[in-house]
């Protein structure tokens, strides 16, 4: 099994729940008051017989119009056109702008020939949140022209590939533990999004049940430590990948 870290960027996000591009080499923190700032990179997994995405980025394109998924994806030695599988955590614009992508006014599937793995719940939900998180146009051209898999609660998609409902961060947000039958590799979504999440108890108001993935957390990093899987951080500003150890009730990131 391979894993490929695709960085799409780093960003400041501020009420309007917008993502301004923030180098910060060129541009200043204190020029974006109350603003987050958070980077995005999505994953992808080759295994034997398959090509699998977790989560597809805000979908942003660069100066030449190419989408920058894309172009991280061939950089990883892959064609798009070969992903299997495009596993959703949950349905916020961050994790799911890059499902679809626009070429001048056309509006194209980032992956004809994959499919998306949704929570029935999250998909619905998606719908009738009136949160600016959720761009409905996104899902009104899916539900028109991609090939998509509904699942609900916790289970086993593959013989690789389970998935568990976790709630907390949206109320149907979900993760994936992917293994080859060696490795093991875990993508909490934003129920794990950094690995400073780990060494630090917090309740965070982003989340929709804070106390929960707070909870959650910890009996992740737990499980990760037990079973030595590889977490991959969506959000993560310094490490993106990493296994967990836990020593004397303290989290580290090797």
């Amino acid at each position: 099994m391979q894993v490929f870290t695709l960085y799409e960027g780093s960003y400041s996000v501020a009420a309007d729940k917008k993502f301004i591009p923030f180098n910060p080499e060129i541009h200043h923190p204190k020029d974006r008051p109350a603003s987050l700032f958070i980077h995005v990179q999505p994953f992808l997994v080759k295994l034997k017989n398959s090509l699998i995405l977790c989560d597809t980025g805000l979908g942003y394109s660069s100066e030449d119009g190419k989408l920058i998924l894309h172009e991280n994806i061939r950089k990883a030695g892959f064609n798009p056109d070969d992903v299997d599988l495009v596993l959703m955590s949950h349905l916020h614009f961050d994790h799911s702008g890059g499902m679809i992508h626009h070429i001048n006014d056309k509006i194209e599937l980032s992956f004809p020939n994959a499919t998306y793995v949704i929570q029935q719940g999250e998909w619905e939900s998606a719908f009738t949140n009136t949160s600016s998180s959720y761009k409905t146009e996104i899902f009104d051209f899916l539900q028109r022209n991609a090939q998509l898999k509904f699942i609900e609660g916790s289970g086993q998609l593959t013989d690789e590939i389970s998935y568990e409902l976790t709630g907390a961060h949206t109320p149907f947000h979900q993760a994936f533990l992917i293994t080859d039958g060696q490795e093991k590799v875990f993508f909490g979504g934003d129920v794990l999004p950094e690995p400073e999440e780990l060494l630090r108890k917090f309740i965070a108001k982003y989340d929709f049940d804070g106390r929960k993935a707070m909870e959650l957390r910890e009996e992740f990093g737990k499980r990760a430590a037990a079973e030595n899987w590889k977490c991959l951080f969506y959000h993560a500003k310094s490490k993106a990948t990493g296994h967990v150890t836990l020593t004397d009730g303290q989290f580290k990131i090797n």
